[in-house]
Formats: C-alpha cells, sequence, structure tokens
C-alpha cells in the first residue's frame, strides 16, 4: 500500500524540517524554523539545469544523481549522525519531487520516520497566500497615525512592552517606510519571505485582543503589504500622535543618525524625488548635505516633502482619521515616547471599559 505523504497541516507533527533545495532558493523564503541541507548547491543546480537543455535529460540525470547521492552524504555524516531512531525529519524541495525523495528514500531506509511533504515548498507557498487573504479579517487593528518623525515605530514598540499585542510591519520588513527608510547594510527580504513573516507574526495573535499597527501605505520599502491585511488596518481605530515640528526634527536627527557617516548614500537617496520636486530643490538639500547642515534638511524635508504627503494620504486612506483620539507632545525622547505609549494604551482602556 502507498504511504501518504504529509501536508502543510502535518508540519508540527515532525521534529525537524530539512529544506534539500538550493541556498538562494532558501534565501527567498522557506517554511519557519527549516534548515537548509541542498542536495544541489546554486551551481550544480544550474550545471545539471544546462544539461538538461543543452544535452539531454538522460545526461543530466546521471550527473545529478551523482551530484544528489555525496552532498546528502556529507549532509548525514556532517549533520544527521546523532539522531535518534524515533527522530522524525520533515523534508521537501521545490514541489515535493526528485530531490526531496531522494533524502527521503535514504533516510528512511536507515530507519528514521522521514516524511517527504505533499507539494513541496510550492504547497507552502499556497497556504501562506491563503492565510493572508482570510488571517487579517479575524483582528481589530488599533492604528498610530502621525506624520513622519513622530516615532510611531517606536512608540508602537512601547506599546508592546507595556503588554499591548502589536504587528511591527516595518521591522518585519527592515525598512523605515519613507525614501530615506533603506537601513545600510540590512537589506530588505524578499516578498515571499515578508509574507511568510507576517503569517508567523499574525498566527501568534489573540483575535479576542486588539492589534495596535503603525499607519502604513500600500508598500514598505519594496515590499508590498497584502491587499487584506492593508484593507482591515485602514478599517481600525485611529489614534494621532501630534508631535511639533522642533520634536520630530530632533528625533528624526537621532533615529537616523548613521545617515550622518553617509552622506553620499543620502544624495542618492534624495534623488529617487526628482519626480515630486524641484531640480531646485533637490540641488539646495544636496548642497544641505554637503554642508553637513542636516537640521535644517530634516526640516525641509519634513515641512515640503513629507507633510503634504502625509496629509494627503492619511486623508485618503483612513475613513476613521477624524474621529481619532489626539495626542500632542512636544517631547519624543525615549522617555517622552513611554509616556505617549502609556497615555494611548490608558485611552483605548478608557474607551472599552
Amino acid at each position: 500500500m502507498k504511504r501518504s505523504q504529509p501536508t502543510v497541516a502535518d508540519i508540527g507533527a515532525y521534529d525537524e524540517i530539512i529544506d534539500v533545495r538550493s541556498p538562494a532558493e532558501f534565501t527567498e523564503d522557506h517554511i519557519p524554523g527549516a534548515i537548509n541541507c541542498p542536495v544541489l548547491d546554486d551551481a550544480q543546480r544550474a550545471e545539471v539545469g544546462t544539461l538538461y537543455k543543452q544535452v539531454s535529460p538522460f545526461e543530466a540525470k546521471k550527473i545529478g544523481a551523482a551530484l544528489v547521492s555525496e552532498n546528502i552524504a556529507r549532509h548525514l555524516k556532517e549533520r544527521f549522525l546523532d539522531r535518534p531512531k524515533g527522530w522524525k525529519p520533515l523534508i521537501y524541495c521545490w514541489r515535493g519531487g526528485d530531490r526531496s525523495g531522494s533524502m527521503t528514500t535514504i533516510f528512511r531506509a536507515i530507519g528514521w520516520q522521514a516524511g517527504q511533504l505533499e507539494g513541496g515548498y510550492k504547497a507552502w507557498r499556497g497556504h501562506v497566500i491563503s492565510q493572508l487573504e482570510t488571517l487579517p479579517c479575524q483582528f481589530r487593528f488599533k492604528v498610530i497615525c502621525g506624520a513622519t518623525g513622530s516615532a510611531k515605530t517606536r512608540i508602537l514598540q512601547a506599546i508592546g512592552i507595556q503588554g499591548e499585542q502589536i504587528l511591527d510591519l516595518e521591522t518585519l520588513a527592515s525598512h523605515k517606510g519613507s525614501v530615506l527608510g533603506v537601513l545600510p547594510g540590512q537589506p530588505q527580504p524578499s516578498q515571499k519571505a515578508f509574507e511568510t513573516a507576517l503569517l508567523v507574526a499574525l498566527s501568534g495573535l489573540d483575535p479576542s485582543r486588539p492589534v495596535f499597527v503603525e499607519a502604513e501605505s500600500r508598500k514598505i520599502g519594496n515590499l508590498h503589504v497584502p491587499e487584506a491585511l492593508i484593507a482591515r488596518i485602514r478599517q481600525g481605530k485611529c489614534f494621532t500622535v501630534e508631535a511639533t515640528t522642533a520634536a520630530r526634527v530632533a528625533f528624526l536627527l537621532e533615529d537616523y543618525d548613521y545617515f550622518l557617516t553617509l552622506p553620499d548614500f543620502v544624495i542618492s537617496r534624495l534623488d529617487a524625488l526628482r519626480t515630486l520636486q524641484s531640480r531646485e530643490t533637490l540641488n539646495r538639500w544636496q548642497q544641505l548635505v554637503i554642508a553637513n547642515d542636516w537640521p535644517t534638511l530634516v526640516r525641509e524635508l519634513l515641512e515640503q516633502h513629507y507633510d503634504p504627503l502625509y496629509q494627503r494620504s492619511q486623508d485618503h486612506n483612513f475613513s476613521r482619521l477624524p474621529d481619532a483620539a489626539a495626542f500632542a507632545t512636544d517631547d519624543l525622547s525615549p522617555s517622552g515616547v513611554t509616556r505617549l505609549a502609556a497615555a494611548i494604551v490608558q485611552s483605548r482602556i478608557a474607551q472599552t471599559a
């Protein structure tokens, strides 16, 4: 009788998850908690693929089998010899084919209760897409709004420290959400990896309790927030931080302090505004960078670029913004952020009492 294959629903029943795809495939996205033990590395996979197309499938399979056997033997010796007899690994490749089947066959021959994931990573990806279309509707979002530089992410994180549920989209996206939001030396994840991280984060939340989130656009850097999630967030109750311009400038100079040593990088990022600002304005801002006049640059960016964009965006996207509770402040220092977070939490509690 043919052994039934485990599905995505069975992932939790296994002791370890082994992704046998190439390192590049694994880096793009993988099942959370999986380890990468490629049966073909990136170069070998390219070699076999080229043989398949340019010579013949038979020649490709011969070389592929030899490489797969060598790699499985190496993984076995280097990573798995200490596993007990009752160990249950779940093994997957792109779509549950030969790559994962080869390792599964060898592991079962040894005596381990190895499972080959039906549909492979492709099945996992389908699960992520499906869940992100329905899961957001289970939550009641409380949205932290405020102009650029209002320390919304810091306030959100402080709300989390105070015991409330949060969804920190910018941290998951490795980006601060604006044209200058790129984090030097910290690339964004792939869209697929971002969505997997979102699913993990949402799955860990309690639908019976509210979830605080920062007001975001549909894109965070190069990443798209799934449509069902952004639509649900925009239905949420808003809390608006009304910080003075001076407080926002001071906060941004501290929060983006790494830019002070990267003038060329800042100038290149400012160039992305060329369709929104005049060449004269951009030239002036670039000269402010060269002169290290960061306070003037930040203030002008806020007043001439970010604030007009923010007002148009929020008025259009958040229908409940006119009814938002407002929290005025001239202090976005760490202690000021903590006080704002406490006030927002207390306001939320008072409204539900």
